[in-house]
């Protein structure tokens, strides 16, 4: 099968071992992947990785059944998994990320319990956004964000878009900044306020969501807090970050890390049109032109890059 594999370099390679599914497991056709910041960072040396990228897909089983997957396979036995957080399972691999062959390829198997079944009223360009969007939503499972709070997201990339999407929906008082003008009008058509100049903002903020995908990002949030505040850490990449913990112990300052959310509000949101994704996606390319692709993909102010694995598609 066609499949883009990460050894060291990006590689197409056009005879990639289809996988097979084991028992609890399911085979998949993938229709759709989406190009992830993650993605870009395993290149750049995040995690170690080596096999197929890509966790961000849709695709459809022997009988049709189209499906998103949650990418963390756990083991569900151990006791991580029997308190109810089956995402931290230590035995986990997940999906293009850690030990398991990722999205970017014509075929990949997931548990059977990982999936679920995409409604009709999602496309399947849209359905690609449930695992990135199933992340935003896990700041409000992790965060209570109440109307009166003061909130702030750093960064208008993919990931920061969609996190301001989801909490503008809380009803708070809610800001986004970043850096680019065109990115930040997508929130603005939705009512959102933002702004390109930090230094223009007044006053302390309750919670702060960092997705910035860079160091600068914590020291813009930590000054952002009020004394007491929460920091939704949302960023993973590669290299150094130092971290000033004095002020954070001296402003008592609760650090929340968030990553991998519950899909089914996110099909939900999808379903019923309550997030705009469209405003998203760049481009799309098939798999056999993926070097080219990730080649779109890095270029920065880039949106959403997908991998289309045939011509025809919902």
């Amino acid at each position: 099968m066609h499949a883009l594999v990460f050894d060291g370099q990006l590689k197409l390679a056009r005879d990639y071992p289809a996988p097979r599914a084991p028992a609890g497991e399911a085979r998949v056709r993938v229709l759709r992947a989406g190009i992830c910041n993650t993605d870009i960072e395993i290149i750049r040396g995040y995690l170690g990785f080596r096999g197929v990228l890509g966790h961000e897909f849709v695709g459809a089983l022997d009988d049709g059944t189209r499906v998103v997957g949650e990418i963390n396979a756990s083991d569900a036995t151990c006791p991580t998994c029997l308190r109810g957080d089956e995402t931290h399972c230590p035995n986990r691999t997940t999906l293009g990320i850690v030990n398991r062959d990722g999205a970017l390829a014509e075929f990949l198997v997931l548990p059977t319990r990982n999936l679920q079944r995409v409604p009709d009223a999602v496309s399947d360009a849209h359905a690609v956004f449930v695992e990135p969007l199933a992340a935003a939503c896990e700041i409000t499972e992790r965060v209570h964000i109440r109307p009166t709070d003061r909130v702030a997201v750093i960064g208008d990339g993919k990931l920061g878009l969609l996190c301001a999407q989801v909490l503008h929906l809380t009803g708070c008082d809610l800001i986004a900044i970043g850096r680019h003008a065109n990115k930040l009008a997508i929130l603005a058509r939705r009512g959102i306020a933002t702004t390109t100049d930090p230094d223009s903002i007044r006053g302390a903020f309750d919670v702060v969501v960092d997705c910035a995908g860079h160091a600068s990002g914590f020291e813009l949030a930590r000054k952002l807090l009020r004394p007491r505040g929460t920091l939704v850490l949302k960023s993973t990449f590669h290299g150094a970050q130092a971290m000033p913990f004095a002020p954070i112990v001296i402003d008592e300052i609760a650090i929340v890390g968030s990553r991998c959310g519950p899909f089914a509000p996110a099909l939900r949101l999808l379903e019923k049109k309550l997030v705009d994704v469209d405003a998203l996606m760049d481009s799309e390319f098939p798999i056999t032109r993926g070097i080219e692709a990730f080649e779109r993909a890095v270029q920065p102010g880039v949106l959403k890059v997908q991998i289309v694995m045939e011509e025809t598609g919902k």
